[in-house]
């Protein structure tokens, strides 16, 4: 039986990783309390203390060692403890790490809202929604563009806020999937090219870059078996190197591919239009591929969960 570096045998990782995905679907992020909230308030505090004066790369790396490591190495301590004295504790502890670390249901919660705003006309409540979660200003959008941030941003999050950690689950158990989300919340507050952060979090967006690598390519490989195959793969490999962010650029574009639709393009961003490059091919981009979007996302956790019980059953017979 092959062990993986949390000491759990595959097989289990995967039935594991199965009841996490099923918590959070059936109950979602938490309402109050979330451990995420006190992280970035703990992050915010150290960035106000730190991000001052000069070294402001050294000062970013620290804040981010600071921030990640202690939390990551106590959730490991506590683990093995309890796995030593009460194995089932510790099974249990693995699944509310992976629980809290994933966003499947939130992906949902936010996303939908918006297509049934578009499919109803309600164009006004459609922007207030999308305006939740993409930075860009939608305050004059029309439905395609609030159909394409809603798609854009289910496949970008689909890789940021599942797979992500789905990856760094199987990779070290609990404690690597916390370490994903805590590196990935970092890199959404500090990993900005703004006079305040371009110097100091600069690190954080460096290592959720290389973080996500593997990830990445294995989320985008998913979208492409799972959708239009050759078109993905074909946008995959002469588009995504066009998109600023090594590992969105993948991502998007051989889920774009796969959808048969068109993403990138202008959008405006405190009030400057932005022309990003454009990904995909096929048709603009209609409210009702919000849900097909979802749907790619939603086949491909099974997709993974799938693999990973494939392989760690076949582990399970090879020794």
């Amino acid at each position: 039986m092959i062990l993986g570096i949390s000491g759990i045998s595959l097989w289990m990782l995967a039935l594991l990783a199965g009841l996490a995905v099923v918590l959070d679907m059936l109950l979602g992020e938490p309402r109050r309390w979330h451990p995420l909230v006190g992280f970035g308030l703990a992050a915010n505090w150290l960035e106000g203390v730190l991000n001052r004066g000069r070294g402001k790369y050294f000062k970013g790396a620290l804040g981010w060692m600071l921030a990640v490591l202690p939390v990551t190495a106590l959730s490991y301590g506590v683990l093995a403890q309890l796995a030593y004295r009460w194995p089932l504790a510790a099974l249990a502890g693995h699944v509310l790490l992976l629980y809290f670390a994933i966003g499947l249901r939130s992906l949902w919660d936010h996303a939908m809202p918006i297509a049934d705003a578009l499919a109803a006309g309600d164009l006004a409540a459609a922007r207030a929604l999308t305006a939740r979660i993409v930075s860009r200003d939608t305050s004059q959008a029309d439905a395609a563009d609030l159909a394409k941030a809603g798609v854009e941003s289910l496949l970008e999050n689909g890789n940021d806020a599942v797979f992500g950690a789905l990856f760094w689950f199987a990779v070290a158990g609990g404690p690597g999937a916390l370490l994903f989300r805590l590196a990935n919340t970092l890199d959404a507050m500090w990993g900005y090219r703004t006079p305040r952060f371009n110097a100091y979090g600069c690190v954080a967006a460096r290592i959720d870059d290389v973080l996500n690598l593997a990830p990445a390519r294995l989320t985008a490989l998913c979208y492409a078996l799972l959708g239009q195959t050759r078109v993905a793969l074909f946008c995959w490999r002469t588009q995504a190197r066009l998109w600023s962010s090594p590992n969105a650029g993948p991502v998007m574009a051989a889920g774009a591919g796969a959808l048969g639709v068109m993403l990138g393009g202008a959008a405006v961003y405190e009030g400057v239009v932005e022309e990003r490059p454009a990904l995909g091919a096929g048709r603009v981009v209609e409210g009702g591929d919000i849900r097909r979007a979802w749907r790619l996302v939603i086949y491909t956790t099974v997709c993974w969960l799938s693999v990973l019980a494939l392989i760690g059953l076949i582990s399970v017979w090879v020794y």
